[in-house]
């Protein structure tokens, strides 16, 4: 299996599939067609079929897909079949919102480490969690074993959290702040900005809803 060849679209979809298969089994149903995937995920059976053929050969003629070895399978797949610590910059309101999210904490990411370069905030404890000094982010990082950073700063200090954790070894990066950052090639960043989703929603409201002006421009 050569992953760099996997559509980004389909891992996206691939998470959509997990939630879906752990309500079945919390549902009891322990087998389930292409078809009945393809509904809840609001995709046609072909691209279920296609999704899954990307890591191995899947579901039994007839029958289906059982339920549970399926959603073992796509965690292994996509490696959330294991905990990956996290450590977070930034601890404004959204810094404090996912710091007390339970969620991600279930889901396997679990934030271990809560930092920022505000003296004021340094030494509170938020959601279980003493905010330590941004500068001792490469010392923590090698104490708690974390591989993910968060970033929930303001806009102008994202780079700089981003540049200490490069220097403490991060390969993988979740940005909220909404601005770019500039990393090494061997950094994986990850762009979480809820304004683009705003104006992307806006503008599927606005062409919706108005049909008629398009077709006559």
């Amino acid at each position: 299996m050569k992953t760099e060849k996997i559509p980004r679209a389909t891992v996206q979809r691939m998470a959509v599939y997990v939630q879906l298969l752990e309500e079945l089994i919390g549902r009891k149903q322990k087998v389930v067609s292409s078809d009945k995937l393809a509904r809840e995920c609001d995709v046609n059976p072909s691209q279920i079929r296609k999704d899954l053929a990307y890591f191995g050969e899947f579901g039994v003629r007839g029958v289906g897909y059982y339920t549970q070895d399926l959603l073992q399978a796509i965690m292994h797949f996509l490696g959330i079949d294991r905990v990956w610590n996290c450590a977070l910059v930034g601890v404004g309101n959204l810094g404090r919102a996912l710091l007390r999210h339970e969620q991600l904490r279930e889901r396997g990411f679990v934030i271990v480490a809560a930092f920022d370069c505000d003296p004021f905030k340094i030494g509170e404890v938020v959601a279980g969690h003493e905010i330590v000094c941004t500068r001792r982010l490469k010392e923590k990082r090698s104490e708690l074993k974390v591989e993910i950073g968060l970033i929930t700063t303001p806009p102008d200090r994202a780079q700089r959290a981003a540049n200490h954790m490069v220097e403490a070894g991060f390969k993988g990066i979740i940005n909220f702040a909404p601005t770019r950052i500039h990393v090494p090639q061997d950094v994986t960043v990850n762009y979480v900005d809820f304004t683009n989703h705003l104006i992307s929603l806006a503008f599927d409201i606005t062409h919706r809803t108005k049909p008629s002006t398009q077709a006559s421009g």
